[in-house]
């Protein structure tokens, strides 16, 4: 029992330890700050956007999606984020992108958590500098298999002193399956998502501008 002892204080120390860094990464993780106002109506899924791998704070402009260097149409789509005057440049605002991969699946590597089982890995997370641009690299996502919806990209905003919420799907403008209500979408929220794109030095580009909380519900005016 006298040799047992020295082992059982170690493992104790080990195990505190642990459980120190443990709650120290924790720390640096995004979290909901419940007393915000909530705005966009039912959002599933938008919480995912707290799974930064990275705290908010150390995010920038720019991001490339994991699967960039894969086979696919690759493109940089890039904007600025206005506040709600649709004037002014937004900084700091968090933009959460998810797709689907190159056969319109939300796959996965086996190794995700939380939303990420259902979003998949192509995901990413981009912070606007003080211009309010941000910035992003991905492949074209592919439209769900034996389907007509068209191919998209789903966009989540989180703003100081407002719950996350929904912006409309960036789509693209040269789909064969984009419907016509889309691209006469009267109150599209967040701005037009319809992206056009052009081919320039070997990659597709496209612009999306995005204004804080148009058409979006609850939003105050």
């Amino acid at each position: 029992m006298k040799q047992l002892f020295p082992f059982l204080v170690v493992s104790l120390i080990a195990l505190q330890s642990c459980g120190q860094n443990n709650a120290n990464k924790d720390k640096n993780k995004p979290t909901k700050d419940i007393s915000e106002q909530k705005v966009g109506g039912g959002c599933e899924g938008c919480e995912a956007i707290y799974e930064s791998p990275v705290p908010f704070d150390q995010l920038n402009e720019v991001d490339t999606l994991p699967d960039f260097n894969e086979t696919g149409p690759k493109i940089e789509i890039r904007g600025v984020i206005y506040k709600p005057d649709g004037k002014t440049p937004a900084p700091g605002i968090i933009l959460y992108v998810y797709h689907t991969d190159q056969r319109g699946l939300y796959s996965t590597k086996g190794n995700e958590k939380g939303w990420g089982k259902r979003h998949g890995y192509i995901r990413g997370w981009i912070k606007t500098n003080e211009k309010g641009e941000y910035r992003f690299y991905t492949l074209v996502p592919a439209s769900y298999p034996n389907s007509t919806n068209p191919k998209h990209i789903h966009p989540v905003i989180k703003e100081p002193g407002y719950s996350e919420y929904w912006i409309d799907e960036f789509l693209f403008d040269d789909d064969p399956l984009l419907p016509a209500k889309e691209r006469n979408k009267s109150q599209p929220v967040g701005g037009n998502g319809i992206l056009k794109t052009e081919m320039k030095d070997g990659m597709l580009r496209a612009i999306r501008n995005i204004t804080l909380g148009l058409n979006v519900r609850d939003y105050p005016k």
